[in-house]
C-alpha cells in the first residue's frame, strides 16, 4: 500500500527538475511554477548579488501565480570573479570546462522564499576543485546531452561527477538548491517537511 500524494505546500518558481526533485528529497510537495524573467546580469554587478536578485525575482513573479508561499532560487558559477552561464553550443561548452580544468571555482546559490513572513533569501558558496579535464573528455560529455543546459556547463550530480576532486561547502547547493538554508527559510514560513512538523534548527 503506498501513501497518498501529498498535497502542495510550496510553489516553485522553476521548471529546474534538480531543484522539484531536491525538495521532494525532504518532503515538500510542490506545485510547479515556471517564471520567465531577464536574466542579463547587470553592468558592474557582482555574482552574489546577480544570483540574490534573480532569486528574489522569481520568488515575486511566482507570487503572482500562486496563492501558497513561494520559491525562486538561482545559481552562477564563477571563476576569477566572472560568472559562466549556460553553453551555447559545444565550443562554448569547451571553452567553459577548459576553464574550470585542474583548478578550483566557486559556485554560488541563491534562494528566495515569499510567504507570511515576507521576503527571505540566503545566498550559499560552495568551493569545487576539478582535475584536468582531456579534450577528448569535454568533447564526449557534450555528446552526453548533459551540459546543454548547466551553469558552467557541467552537472556535479550526473556524469560530470568524475572530474571533481572535492568540493567544501554543500554539495546540495551546487545541485541547485542548499537544502539546509532552504529548510531554515522555509521553517520561518510556516512549509511543513516530510514529518508534517515544521524544521527545527539554529538558524530563525
Amino acid at each position: 500500500m503506498t501513501d497518498a500524494p501529498r498535497s502542495p505546500v510550496l510553489c516553485l518558481a522553476s521548471a529546474s527538475p534538480r531543484r522539484r526533485d531536491l525538495l521532494a528529497t525532504i518532503g515538500v510537495a510542490v506545485e510547479v511554477r515556471p517564471v520567465d524573467i531577464d536574466e542579463t546580469p547587470r553592468p558592474g554587478e557582482q555574482a552574489e548579488a546577480y544570483v540574490l536578485r534573480l532569486a528574489r525575482e522569481k520568488a515575486l513573479a511566482g507570487a503572482r501565480l500562486s496563492a501558497l508561499p513561494v520559491l525562486g532560487s538561482d545559481t552562477a558559477v564563477v571563476c576569477d570573479g566572472e560568472i559562466l552561464g549556460k553553453p551555447e553550443g559545444p565550443e562554448h561548452a569547451a571553452t567553459l570546462l577548459r576553464a574550470l580544468s585542474g583548478r578550483a571555482h566557486e559556485v554560488l546559490t541563491a534562494v528566495a522564499v515569499t510567504g507570511p513572513s515576507g521576503m527571505l533569501d540566503a545566498c550559499v558558496a560552495t568551493r569545487v576543485e576539478m582535475r584536468e579535464i582531456a579534450d577528448h573528455e569535454i568533447a564526449a560529455y557534450w555528446a552526453t546531452g548533459e551540459p546543454i543546459d548547466k551553469a558552467g556547463g557541467y552537472a556535479i550530480q550526473g556524469l560530470a561527477a568524475v572530474f571533481v576532486e572535492r568540493i567544501a561547502g554543500s554539495h546540495s547547493a551546487v545541485v541547485g538548491l542548499p537544502l539546509y538554508e532552504t529548510a531554515a527559510l522555509l521553517r520561518r514560513q510556516g512549509v511543513p517537511l516530510w514529518n508534517g512538523a515544521l524544521p527545527s534548527g539554529p538558524m530563525s
